[in-house]
């Protein structure tokens, strides 16, 4: 329990035990990290209640455009839709200049799948020495700067000027907040069933509300307000969760200094960005910190970190944010007990300290860790 306890995701009932999941690779070590969550989902004890895994290989990522001029095939979208429960994404190497005619695959499939919230678990690990922190983010998944409409003008002077659209809209601000609200009412109901002296968080649920709406008043304003609003109208309902908020600046150097006062964060889509990838230093690495892109009938599992071409088919790879990330699909499709025993093997592991990657101090390839962690299992 005091494992699922710290990602706090709402289960959803199986409905079969027969599980299809997509498993999209895409660029880099996506194609180290995917195929060891699989072979760790594969390696689950079998019994009458667990799920019976199909996998489907899909194709998306940069290489893919290179090679035949899209990222994100139609194919790939329909069999996700047509055949599968879940997901998971391995990484993307989308480069940091514009390309004609391409778009990230990831931020695309968030959107037409509607994954509109991105849950991305920050937790230390007892018995190492990683700081103490419980911490879930919740960063809206669909707006914002993602959007990606930019535009560049040439002025009177004839230098070019850069523009970007940002949207926020109350829908998407609202279903971001209720996700969060609803988050730590479910973490502060598993905590009523751990020793108050083995819980990380020991106040009552809590949620901070990230903006920066002392700038930009009218697009965070609107996001702070309406998200401030999920609590003000459902006061019976949420009136035992704490409500407070951060300035986005702020709230990292907050972040740093006590990471522990943080319980449920909730974000526009790219403060949760920068925001979760500061925080998986607090836990040693970006290879250890999982996430899932979550929407009403569909979960996609995707671990933090880029694709690293720089290691990319060396087995130096961390897979334990990819594996991590299998166990948070699990954990929506219903399937709670194969999902603690996932976060079990990985902690184990991450106790013990003799198997780690290079990005942890370690010397062990991405086989080995994959190995070790099946072997707990």
């Amino acid at each position: 329990m005091a494992t699922l306890l710290r990602r706090g995701f709402a289960s959803q009932a199986a409905r079969s035990n027969k599980v299809t999941i997509g498993l999209i690779p895409a660029d880099g070590i996506g194609r180290e990290v995917i195929p060891a969550a699989r072979q760790v989902l594969e390696s689950l004890p079998k019994s009458d209640a667990s799920p019976q895994f199909e996998f489907i290989h899909l194709d998306a990522g940069f290489e893919h455009f290179q090679k035949h001029g899209v990222a994100l095939p139609d194919e790939t979208l329909a069999r996700l839709r047509g055949e599968c429960q879940g997901a998971l994404f391995g990484a993307v190497s989308s480069p940091s200049h514009k390309v004609a005619g391409y778009s990230s695959p990831i931020v695309a499939l968030r959107k037409h799948l509607d994954l509109y919230a991105n849950v991305r678990p920050v937790a230390s690990v007892a018995g190492t020495n990683q700081k103490q922190l419980d911490m879930l983010i919740i960063r809206e998944n669909t707006e914002c700067l993602y959007i990606k409409q930019e535009r560049i003008e040439t002025d009177a002077n004839g230098l070019k000027v850069a523009y970007a659209d940002r949207k926020i809209s109350e829908y998407a601000s609202r279903r971001a907040g209720q996700m969060a609200f609803n988050m730590a009412l479910m973490r502060d109901k598993l905590r009523a069933n751990v020793p108050a002296s083995d819980r990380l968080w020991q106040g009552p649920p809590k949620v901070t509300i990230v903006h920066k709406s002392n700038v930009l008043s009218v697009t965070d304003g609107l996001w702070r307000e309406t998200v401030r609003g999920v609590k003000e109208s459902n006061p019976e309902l949420y009136k035992n969760v704490q409500m407070d908020e951060q300035l986005v600046d702020s709230m990292v150097y907050r972040m740093f200094r006590e990471p522990e006062a943080f319980d449920v964060v909730v974000a526009p889509n790219l403060y949760g960005d920068i925001i979760s990838d500061g925080a998986a230093a607090l836990v040693g690495s970006l290879g250890l910190v999982p996430s899932a892109n979550v929407g009403d009938h569909f979960v996609v599992g995707e671990p933090v970190h880029g694709s690293a071409p720089d290691i990319a088919g060396q087995q130096k790879a961390n897979p334990i944010a990819a594996i991590r990330s299998a166990g948070l699909l699990l954990e929506h499709m219903g399937y709670s007990g194969d999902a603690a025993r996932i976060y079990q093997a990985v902690d184990a592991v991450l106790r013990e300290g003799q198997i780690k990657t290079p990005d942890l101090g370690g010397k062990s390839t991405t086989q080995e860790v994959t190995d070790a962690v099946c072997k707990r299992l």
